[in-house]
């Protein structure tokens, strides 16, 4: 994620607010009592910032979405899969979904009850879902999506002049379909997108089918590596596509917006040369593919979306470095919890100062002096990145005390160390999840040395660093 500006915040957080949606419940009749000793899943899955993010009691390992959308009514008709594993005995579970007519859901192929409130869709199965069972639900659903507000302002499913741009960080995914919506739940996925022809639907992975029939053309993404729901995309609109692969052989795929288009003329050459340049400092990229979607809303960010990240406007070549450094830290390596932000935003805003560093522009070392002659009293020194809170998720100082944190330790343990470090952390992790005590431990045991409190005064200080 990039933040144009840098700082920016929004009143309304995720966490326990009040979203519209209307009321509805499906009962297809009595259902068999649940195994003796099962309970409901959790309505969230109690992240430190938004407790309400998500759902427990099971684990998505697919989704697979198929629908139609019209860009010029906005309207959009879908139904999706999901395949989950219960991780407890259910009586019911939740889905995340926002403001969408719910008209059916199954479980297990037979129909089960339903009731939707507010951003959770509760679903009680014809008879209760064993421990570690595999189960598969089929919602179908119908409506005008919109987006959602949270930190970073507007997120999710936003219709443009000629189709949605959509972004869902940190919590949109529910404004376009159901889903376990928090970064704790990875699953593979599969995008089957009806628009009318002459419009391209961009989502993740790579296109296995495009086929025009009756005046529709259908787009099939296949995203086989786990991903979070922050980073599902299907922007649609009308765009220029460009497709080749990078000087290291990685597929490419470049979807313009034809108003961007005379800004973005090396956008694919620069999303391939950065793509090889990370694949060799942080080890082999972790995805089939590579690429962009630069398209306009006008919401001032970028998005890291899965294996080809969502420009707003024509992109620098920083914000590209930014993004695509994401596909290793933050896309593949997630963060169990949204308090932990600075492994995604540090980590590559510190990955920008490479990309300088190797264009033979700035040097980390002049960003990170730059930086820290800020005077005391900045706000860069006043929010801890370590745990910024849920209305400072997207503070400069996660960014750029991230950064630093990075940078303070590269020159604590030398540059062998910490690009070990690097590569480690990401081959390790690679399609997991994380936490920063699982960072300081790893950094500790390459480096051989005792780092807590490098850490507390960069990752935890209200105060300018003065010693570590």
């Amino acid at each position: 994620m990039v933040v144009t500006p840098r700082v920016r915040r929004a009143a309304a957080l995720l966490a326990g607010s009040a979203l519209a949606a209307s009321a509805c419940t499906g009962l297809p009749g009595s259902a068999e009592p649940p195994p003796p000793g099962s309970r409901p899943g959790a309505a969230g899955v109690g992240d430190p910032y938004f407790p309400l993010a998500g759902n427990g009691g099971y684990q998505v390992s697919r989704y697979e979405l198929d629908f139609r959308y019209d860009p010029k009514t906005r309207r959009l008709e879908g139904r999706t899969r999901i395949v989950a594993q219960a991780t407890q005995d259910l009586s019911r579970f939740d889905l995340d979904l926002l403001a969408l007519r719910v008209q059916e859901v199954t479980v297990d192929d037979e129909p089960a009850r339903f009731e939707h409130r507010g951003r959770e869709l509760v679903i009680t199965p014809p008879s209760g879902l064993n421990d570690d069972s595999s189960f598969s639900v089929e919602v179908g659903y119908s409506g005008t999506p919109g987006p959602t507000e949270g930190p970073l302002g507007r997120s999710g499913w936003m219709p443009t002049d000629d189709g949605a741009f959509v972004a869902n960080q940190p919590a949109g995914a529910a404004t376009w379909f159901p889903c376990n919506d928090h970064p704790s739940d990875k699953a593979s996925y599969m995008f089957r997108v009806t628009v009318p022809e002459g419009y391209f639907a961009a989502a993740n992975g790579r296109l296995a089918s495009q086929d025009t029939e009756d005046g529709e053309t259908t787009y099939v993404w296949l995203e086989e590596s786990p991903m979070a729901t922050y980073l599902a995309t299907a922007t649609l609109g009308r765009f220029v596509v460009q497709r080749g692969r990078t000087g290291g052989g990685v597929p490419s795929l470049v979807a313009i917006d034809p108003s961007q288009v005379d800004g973005s003329a090396a956008v694919a050459e620069q999303t391939g040369a950065i793509t090889d340049y990370f694949s060799s400092v942080f080890g082999r990229y972790p995805f089939d593919t590579t690429g962009a979607i630069v398209d306009t809303v006008g919401v001032g960010y970028a998005l890291e979306t899965q294996s080809r990240p969502l420009y707003d406007g024509a992109p620098l070549e920083w914000i590209i470095a930014h993004e695509i450094a994401h596909q290793w830290f933050g896309d593949s390596v997630t963060p169990t919890t949204w308090r932990d932000i600075w492994l995604n935003e540090g980590f590559a805003t510190y990955a920008e100062w490479l990309w300088s560093e190797h264009s033979g522009d700035r040097s980390a070392q002049k960003h990170f002096d730059s930086f820290y002659s800020q005077p005391g009293d900045s706000s860069v020194w006043e929010v801890p990145p370590g745990d910024p809170g849920p209305d400072r998720m997207f503070h400069q100082s996660v960014y750029v005390r991230g950064a630093m944190t990075l940078h303070a330790l590269r020159t604590e343990i030398g540059d062998a160390a910490f690009f070990r470090l690097l590569r480690t952390w990401a081959s390790e992790h690679r399609h997991g999840h994380t936490s920063t005590d699982e960072f300081v431990a790893l950094a500790e045991e390459i480096s051989g040395k005792q780092l807590d409190q490098l850490f507390q005064v960069w990752l935890y200080g209200s105060k300018k660093p003065t010693s570590w």
